[in-house]
């Protein structure tokens, strides 16, 4: 690391830790449910939906931790304080609330007590969660080691267990966060725009749980929805060979079906009267699942499954559409950071993140796009039991000093030139997360590179993971730096909407993966009022929101016709100076009516695929326009469009096109940046402001159509204040 970059940052990091060193805990907004949270309550929910077993125990509570610089040894720490785990030391609600530096280590220390009837079996230590790098030790014997931030990990300690009394866990945590090319997300150190505190150390439960030798290690289902079956692909610990199952299959509490057999690789049972999942019936149904060796129960667990399909087919217009059990879907969701004041990456409480999820569906959403975040397994079990759709996050992330080199932008030639030990890290890290989150139906997606975040070997990554599980959609790259690989081509627009269009997208689908970003920041429900608090377009106020919105969701509309498959709007709440959520960072304050928000997304599912025709063409079809164009006040002229532009401009141009039938849909496509003004036919149909983006904006101007004539038609464009621009614009009718 470059060592004036490091004193630099130690300094800014000293005097944010200065300055906060004055502010109570309590003086950080919270949730009403990080208020109740104490000892005895925080997360005590069964940790591992998929795989559940009777005989467990939670270790989170107060542990005893201390900070050190990284050369003191384990025995000359002292374990003088406390903190509430499985809240990361940087929250509040960990009870410590203080920053943690790259050159620091963090210990933790707890004592706890084996259960009796757990003496002849086997022990098994889990962690939800550790960021980043972490050692382990259990009565003072190093039990492993672990490196990655996202992931759970587990090890069998039975060999380090006194045979009687209390047995102790200690903890050793480096957390380089944004210093380093790790997988960090929107952690760090220097916390401003879209870059929030870090978290570090225990962030997800941390518990025991008691198997046999011979124990079940994972169930993998796999539905064929055509056959109404289900394959369960089981794998075993030190199986023998002499193994046998039973499996029962229970509907609301009723077995369907059953079977006992030799355990082989892949069981595939019949679902009787099979329902399939869906966002309107997301049907699950439960496992009973018995081990027996030598004709000995050695292991029992419960599990459950949904029977659904996820597919890529061409619709009736010939676009790519995402279709779920064989039907068409549009997905439209929210970007869905999962960060809360009070416990930052780890959610207060379980109730509370169902409240999150229970919100989007009553809003009317049937997606969610799992930001750059892996939620505890609670999470994608609601998103099963709910019918929520997922697009999961890979966690990105690069060095911020070597930014330049390792966030590639978006017109780069070339990916990073990672260097062999980061993509290992990287992919083994990317692995581990679809392997321990493959079980759950909700998730449609895996999303594996976001805006250029440490971008590298773009095509075989896609491709492996591709290869590796062929029962999802890969998005390859969101925003930015498409390498005309995986299932989708998706763009990025602030504040409004886009696509690629069909005729461009190499045959793939056409998704938003990131738009919208309205900002409004409410008093007294701001992370700090003394910052930035932003959206990428500021709105002061309820009604001006629900204007603003409810005409992003009317453009939406256009786009689905012509072949966009999937939007996210940003965001599901306010993350520290971010206020562009539709629910404040302390979930005390909807912004836009759920009733209403229910009654716009509603329309977006029933849009039907149309076929559109220019009535203006724009460059994008690589052909070269001439427009009557006007600068500053001159005649107009004719001018090859796209036309460059100087800032504080005004640019106004006229068209003429002529029509034969009539039509019922109009879409605008801008590539301006100002105050754009549209008549058709001496009637203003469209004002607002523009930014010029990296793809042409659109605007559904449908409530207009009435306005075109048979014959000749004028269509006039105004630009004023403009920025620096490319000027063209288009508009397509169906």
């Amino acid at each position: 690391m470059n060592r004036k970059y490091l004193i630099a940052l130690l300094i800014s990091i000293t005097a944010y830790t200065l300055v906060n060193a004055t502010n109570t805990k309590e003086e950080k907004i919270k949730t009403v449910w990080g208020e109740k949270v104490t000892a005895n309550n925080v997360w005590q929910s069964y940790p591992r939906p998929q795989l559940q077993r009777s005989q467990w125990m939670n270790l989170n509570g107060f542990w005893n931790f201390s900070v050190t610089d990284q050369e003191t040894l384990k025995e000359q720490v002292k374990f003088e304080e406390r903190i509430l785990v499985p809240f990361a030391i940087e929250s509040s609600l960990s009870g410590v609330q203080r920053s943690f530096l790259p050159t620091e280590k963090l210990w933790y220390r707890r004592e706890f007590t084996l259960n009796e009837k757990w003496k002849d079996r086997n022990v098994i230590l889990h962690f939800g969660a550790v960021d980043y790098e972490c050692q382990i030790w259990v009565n003072n014997k190093l039990a492993g080691s672990h490196k990655g931030g996202n992931n759970p990990f587990f090890f069998d300690v039975t060999r380090y267990l006194k045979k009687s009394g209390p047995q102790v866990i200690e903890v050793a945590v480096i957390d380089p966060t944004d210093t380093e090319s790790i997988s960090r997300g929107k952690q760090q150190l220097d916390q401003k725009g879209i870059w929030y505190t870090p978290v570090s150390g225990i962030w997800q439960t941390v518990w025991l749980e008691a198997v046999n030798p011979i124990h079940i290690l994972q169930v993998l289902p796999t539905a064929d929805i055509n056959k109404k079956t289900i394959s369960l692909d089981i794998n075993v610990a030190e199986a023998k060979g002499r193994e046998t199952i039973k499996i029962e299959i229970l509907d609301e509490g009723k077995v369907v079906n059953t079977t006992e057999q030799k355990l082989t690789s892949k069981i595939e049972l019949e679902v009787p009267n099979a329902i399939l999942w869906s966002p309107d019936s997301p049907k699950l149904y439960d496992l009973n699942i018995e081990l027996l060796s030598n004709g000995k129960l050695v292991d029992q667990v419960k599990s459950y499954f949904a029977l659904r399909e996820v597919s890529i087919k061409k619709d009736e217009c010939g676009y790519q559409r995402i279709c779920l059990n064989g039907e068409p879907i549009f997905q439209y969701g929210t970007l869905d950071q999962g960060w809360w004041p009070d416990g930052l990456l780890t959610p207060p409480s379980e109730e509370a993140m169902l409240w999150d999820m229970v919100q989007l569906k009553e809003m009317g959403f049937n997606t969610i796009r799992k930001h750059i975040k892996v939620e505890p397994e609670q999470y994608y079990y609601y998103a099963d039991s709910l019918g929520l759709m997922m697009w999961q996050d890979m966690v990105s992330g690069f060095s911020t000093e070597r930014k330049d080199e390792e966030h590639i932008k978006p017109n780069a030639q070339a990916d990073w030139n990672a260097p062999a030990s980061h993509t290992d890290q990287w992919q083994q890290e990317m692995f581990e997360m679809i392997d321990r989150l493959r079980f759950y139906s909700c998730i449609t997606s895996w999303v594996v590179f976001n805006e250029g975040w440490g971008q590298h070997n773009t095509v075989e990554i896609v491709k492996k993971v591709m290869d590796y599980d062929k029962s999802r959609i890969i998005d390859g790259v969101t925003g930015w730096t498409d390498r005309g690989v995986g299932h989708m081509y998706d763009v990025h627009n602030y504040p409004v909407t886009s696509m690629i269009l069909p005729a461009h997208n190499g045959n793939r689908i056409s998704v938003l993966g990131e738009f919208g970003g309205y900002g409004w920041a409410i008093q007294d429900h701001l992370w700090n009022p003394n910052m930035r608090n932003w959206g990428y377009k500021n709105i002061d106020g309820a009604m001006a929101l629900m204007d603003s919105y409810g005409r992003l969701i009317y453009d939406l509309e256009t786009l689905i016709a012509q072949g966009l498959s999937a939007a996210i709007y940003t965001q599901t709440t306010d993350v520290e100076g971010e206020v562009n959520g539709l629910i404040t960072y302390d979930r005390k304050i909807v912004k836009i009516p759920t009733s209403l928000l229910h009654i716009l997304h509603d329309r977006l599912y029933r849009v039907k695929p149309a076929k559109a025709v220019s009535l203006i063409a724009d460059a994008r079809d690589e052909t070269k326009n001439t427009r009557l164009v006007g600068l500053n006040g001159k005649e107009l002229k004719n001018i090859s469009l796209p036309y460059s532009t100087k800032p504080d401009s005004n640019v106004v141009s006229e068209t003429a096109f002529s029509i034969e039938n009539p039509f019922e849909h109009l879409s605008l496509w801008l590539n301006v940046a100002g105050k754009a003004q549209v008549w058709l036919n001496g009637v203003k149909v469209f004002e607002q402001e523009v930014k010029q983006t990296r793809h042409y904006s659109q605007f559904n101007i449908s409530d207009y159509v009435h306005l075109l004539r048979n014959g000749n038609n004028i269509f006039r464009i105004e630009v004023t204040d403009t920025g620096k621009m490319n000027f063209d614009y288009g508009l397509k009718a169906y």
